[in-house]
């Protein structure tokens, strides 16, 4: 009788058995199981079936996106082309198929090397990113009208970043190796699905993704070269060095950080420094058009802007939108190196792109993207990140119904100016409270819903279990954290237990 050996057998029903459930910890993912049958019982543990946690959540993540293609249908079928306030109230808008010919693809334009016709003169986007966009038009048929090399376009990008969504699915259910269901929550996020072909963000996502999975592997090179790759791609994940460093500083693993830190350099270089070299213009318009653009949708600058009758200039935004990112760092550092355990790393990491995104002068509805993986790894908890997607699902849909309003002329279709503001303060407001609950959950780690289950810090790398060489405030008075022997977890007592280590191998 054929079957697998008694001995992988075993070690494979052993590890599924230790695997965290959500059904048995979450009283929201318990609930929403009853809709597939209930929570997950323990013969379906046994590690013996082709349906592992990760082949699950990336076909469900496809699954998802596929729903936001569906969703998009009204406007591939004619309101990018015929109507510019139908797009809007039937929130399908696209970037996409619009700067397939407004960035010059549909001529045959080389980015950054050939100068576009009007205002923006080369295309506005990061090296990487102009890639991915440059081999999606190559890949579209270029026969028939604009019209269908534009829909041809979308489709050929809709797949690709297909592609890069359900890498980060399955990057996310990796990365806590004992918590791969916190995956649905990238994969059944709502906001997810509806922003996903918005824009190119998915590229920097999946890259920042995998490099966070890199670095739970504790593979600090292969984390800085994909780092570096998303980077080059959307500026945000380079934010995720300054995390790294405060929590290597406390941890005293300096030589991980700078192999980090020197790889991600290179790669960054190698990818830019030839377009740099031979086309500077056209590389610098990514950086001089995020200084030079103005307040725009989403922030708190535009509710401030839109109700002042002497808006600050752009120079002004500028710099204190600066100051602010720059208070939320030195916020995040102290938090790091004064909590009473060294945080997590998607903690901090979560943490400070939110911050970035909440500083900033423009928070457009994509970038719900950046934080979703984040968030499923810093708070795994269905019940706050359902909160944040709803208040985000409610700005996607207030955004698109203010645009509406402003184009649809004597009509007035949408969503007023002072509606759209209330729909940008429920926006910021969702991911605020998801930041608060986070800074919780460090600064009283036995509310920590990985640290509960008995991890330190999975995503961590190098840093999970080890000892603290550095800290401030009353830790410093604490008895130092020691380093665990490798394969025990750290176990937390109840709320209000205090923590210690546990020698479980």
């Amino acid at each position: 009788m054929c079957g697998m050996p008694s001995g992988v057998s075993k070690q494979a029903s052993a590890h599924e058995r230790d695997l965290v459930r959500p059904t048995a910890e979450d009283e929201v993912a318990a609930a929403g199981s009853e809709l597939v049958g209930g929570p997950l019982g323990r013969h379906a543990l046994l590690g013996t079936s082709w349906w592992t946690p990760v082949r699950v959540i990336a076909l469900v993540a496809i699954g998802m996106f596929t729903l936001g293609l569906v969703q998009k249908a009204p406007c591939y079928n004619g309101a990018w082309f015929f109507g510019a306030s139908s797009q809007y109230t039937h929130a399908c808008y696209s970037d996409i198929p619009h700067l397939y010919q407004g960035r010059g693809f549909a001529d045959g334009l080389l980015p950054y090397f050939d100068r576009l016709p009007g205002d923006m003169q080369f295309l506005e986007y990061p090296v990487l990113t102009g890639l991915f966009m440059q081999v999606a038009a190559w890949l579209s048929p270029g026969g028939g009208s604009i019209q269908e090399q534009e829909q041809a376009y979308w489709l050929v990008n809709a797949g690709m970043l297909m592609v890069c969504a359900a890498v980060i699915a399955v990057c996310v259910t990796r990365t806590h190796a004992r918590r791969p269901w916190d995956g649905l929550l990238v994969a059944l996020a709502p906001a997810f699905a509806l922003t996903a072909t918005i824009n190119w963000d998915l590229l920097a996502v999946a890259l920042t993704a995998a490099a966070m999975l890199m670095w739970s592997r504790g593979r600090p090179v292969a984390f800085g070269v994909l780092l570096g790759l998303a980077t080059a791609a959307k500026l945000y994940p380079v934010l995720l060095l300054g995390p790294l460093l405060v929590l290597c500083w406390r941890a005293g693993r300096w030589r991980e950080y700078l192999t980090a830190l020197g790889s991600a350099i290179l790669a960054w270089t190698v990818v830019n420094g030839p377009v740099m070299l031979l086309a500077f213009d056209g590389w610098s318009k990514f950086y001089t058009f995020s200084q030079e653009r103005g307040v725009d949708f989403g922030s708190f600058w535009l509710i401030l802007a839109q109700n002042s009758s002497d808006p600050l200039s752009t120079e002004a935004v500028n710099t204190l939108a600066t100051l602010l990112m720059l208070l939320c760092c030195a916020g995040v550092a102290a938090l790091a190196l004064m909590a009473p355990r060294r945080p997590r790393f998607a903690q901090l990491a979560f943490l400070i792109v939110a911050a970035f995104i909440l500083t900033n002068k423009v928070y457009s509805p994509q970038y719900v993207l950046w934080l979703v993986p984040l968030a499923a790894l810093a708070r795994p908890r269905w019940r706050d990140f359902l909160i944040w997607q709803a208040c985000e699902v409610m700005y996607f849909l207030g955004i698109w119904m203010y645009l509406a309003y402003t184009t649809s002329g004597d009509a007035h279709k949408g969503l007023p100016t002072d509606g759209y503001h209330w729909a940008i303060g429920v926006h910021l407001l969702g991911t605020a409270y998801l930041c608060a609950v986070v800074v919780r959950d460090i600064l009283m780690p036995e509310r920590d819903p990985v640290r509960r289950t008995g991890d330190d810090d999975p995503s961590g790398g190098v840093l999970d279990g080890a000892g603290d060489v550095f800290v401030l405030g009353p830790a410093a008075h604490q008895a130092r954290h020691a380093a665990r022997p490798e394969g025990a977890r750290v176990e937390w007592g109840g709320p209000g237990g205090t923590g210690g280590t546990a020698g479980s191998l």
